[in-house]
């Protein structure tokens, strides 16, 4: 069974940049789909950005154009960079894969992801 571990996350002011990334536990083939999540105090879980089972990025409306999501198979590793933070991106970051996925579709089902990370936390400040 994969594991996944976060890191990255910290505080930053409005304007900022953090890059976060997932480690997996083992090796995973190339197909395997992961993305990233987030959840902030008394909102519901968002999906922010995801690389699907061909490789393709896709992302959620509110970071599209500020957030870059990439996949490193040699390292086992997913990343997120985040630049021109904004207060609302604060939360709580989770990455979470499932065998196989298409698209952005997945951002909007984060239920049929079956193996998902502690998480890591974002504070930006204004």
């Amino acid at each position: 069974e994969v594991r996944l571990v976060e890191s990255g996350g910290g505080s930053v002011q409005t304007g900022g940049s953090l890059r976060l990334s997932c480690a997996a536990s083992r090796d995973t083939y190339s197909g395997y789909c992961m993305a990233w999540f987030r959840q902030a105090p008394g909102k519901e879980r968002e999906g922010v950005a995801v690389v699907d089972s061909r490789g393709v990025p896709s992302y959620g409306d509110s970071v599209q154009g500020r957030f870059t999501v990439s996949k490193d198979l040699s390292k086992k590793t997913l990343y997120l960079q985040m630049n021109s933070l904004k207060p609302e991106d604060t939360g709580t970051y989770c990455c979470a894969g499932r065998a196989y996925c298409s698209g952005g579709a997945v951002l909007r089902a984060s239920s049929t992801l079956d193996v998902w990370g502690q998480g890591t936390l974002v504070t930006v400040s204004s």
